[in-house]
């Protein structure tokens, strides 16, 4: 296996119920796992992250207050956003924003994203991003 150059790390507050969904509803890869602590190395098309559940006190050690990554999200390339979003239905979770279409200008050129961010159990802000395409400027 190939370990991608950056490699998020979340610390979760309940190891099972992230682990479900991150796999259950998201569908990602559960590549290795590790009890003591709890760890989860996942993954989802070329995107990877890991999981580890804080331990007892850790939370309140290093002040983390729900929702935790505030101020970051962590792009992950998907097919079609759809996907995702039928997933959640299906749990009854809601998305953290609805699809979004955004153009990114590079020269001449915009380059085309379908979004939506999803906001796992401990407040992690996930933006799945589906290319819809390029378009020339002049």
């Amino acid at each position: 296996m190939r370990f991608n150059s950056i490699l998020p790390e979340f610390y979760v507050t309940n190891f099972k119920k992230s682990l479900d969904f991150y796999i259950c509803v998201l569908k990602f890869k559960l590549e290795y796992e590790r009890t003591n602590p709890h760890f989860a190395f996942l993954s989802f098309g070329e995107s990877q992250i890991m999981l580890q559940e804080l331990a007892p006190g850790e939370q309140e050690e290093m002040k983390l207050k729900y929702p935790f990554g505030r101020g970051i999200n962590f792009q992950i390339e998907i097919k079609t956003v759809q996907t995702i979003i039928n997933s959640l239905h299906k749990n009854q979770l809601p998305l953290a924003r609805g699809v979004k279409d955004s153009w990114y200008k590079e020269n001449n050129t915009l380059h085309g994203c379908r979004e939506i961010l999803v906001m796992d159990p401990d407040g992690y802000l996930l933006r799945f991003s589906q290319d819809i395409g390029e378009k020339r400027t002049e």
